[in-house]
This record gives structure tokens, sequence and C-alpha cells, in this order.
């Protein structure tokens, strides 16, 4: 990170990692400073603690380890680095309410960016459910992170990753399983 402000491919991902508290501890002044500094990095810290935040608490024991996991990999990171053991993140109170939008669809909002009109969200489909079809006014990405999903002629199992180009057009989005995705996509789409 510099004090001239560039934020480049080093200064997201050092931002990352303080979002994640896995940044070096001889790096976290510096950090701190250009975030205290910086209006743009503050609100970049937001969005990225929201998402951790929302990782953090999801309840499967792969997302979220259990405290004396946590603690012994602590442990261990410190004794090899010759640092000081990290805490687990504080959790927020406040959490987004998942939000039922359509028959067998919910949603958790996790951000929106009015200026380029884009939304990151959670999306649970219930077994048996159809996301209706949609043109993508923008870059579609999606991640799924349990279930199976079908795109039109593509399954979808966890781990997966599909991007949709603007313009493009998703015609059957079906979970026979239900399934919940992390959904990075334009407030703009237009369905039908």
């Amino acid at each position: 990170m510099s004090s001239s402000g560039k934020h480049d491919r080093s200064h997201a991902e050092r931002l990352s990692l303080y979002a994640l508290q896995t940044l070096p501890a001889g790096e976290v002044p510096e950090v701190e400073a250009q975030i205290a500094a910086c209006a743009k990095c503050r609100h970049g810290l937001e969005v990225l603690r929201a998402v951790v935040d929302c990782f953090a608490s999801w309840p499967t024991a792969v997302l979220r380890p259990p405290k004396p996991l946590w603690g012994r990999l602590a442990d261990r990171v410190a004794t090899e680095t010759a640092q000081e053991p990290l805490a687990p993140a504080p959790r927020r109170s406040a959490e987004p309410e998942w939000q039922r939008v359509a028959p067998g669809i919910s949603v958790k909002l996790l951000s929106t960016d009015a200026e380029t009109h884009r939304v990151s969200m959670l999306v649970r489909l219930e077994p048996g459910a159809d996301y209706p079809p949609h043109r993508h006014a923008g870059v579609e990405e999606l991640h799924l992170l349990d279930g199976e999903l079908v795109i039109d002629d593509r399954k979808l199992h966890p781990g997966d990753y599909s991007r949709a180009e603007a313009g493009s057009v998703d015609r059957r989005i079906w979970s026979e399983t239900g399934c919940t995705c992390l959904l990075i996509t334009s407030a703009e789409d237009v369905l039908g």
C-alpha cells in the first residue's frame, strides 16, 4: 500500500487479508493508516467484512470451524511465523435476514452498489423450485455453495462457478435437490 492512494491488485489483496484477520502483524499499521486516510478503502473494508461475516456465520462446521479448531490453527500459525495467535473475528450483531421473494426462492441481500446497479446476495432454492428466465443486464457471477443447480443444460455442484455475460439469457434455472448460492449480478436483469 502506498501513500499515493493507488488501489492496485496488491492493495486489494492486503485489504482482503486485513478483513480476514490474516494480514501479517508487521503490515497491519500501514494498512490501518491507509484505511483511516481513504474513504474508498473504508467502504471496501465494510463490504468485505459483511461478506466475511456472512460466511463466518454459515451454519456448517466446514465454513465456521469450532473454536477449539480455530485455537489449534491459530497456535500453529503463530508458532510457524513467530507471531501472536490471531483471534477470531467478532460476530456482527445485525445480519441481513432471509426474504422470500417468490414461491420456493429466498434471498439474503449482502450488498447493493447503486452506482453500478450491482447486488451481491445469497439465494436459496427449495427442492423443485424454478428461478424465472431472465436476460442479464450485466455480468452475472454465481458460486454454488450447496445442493445442485441446473442452468439451461449445465448441472452445477457445490463449489462450481458460473459466469454469464451481459445480454445472455438463462432460459431455465432450477434445483431438484434445493440449493444455496452466492450471486453477484445486475439489479437491472430483465425477467421473462
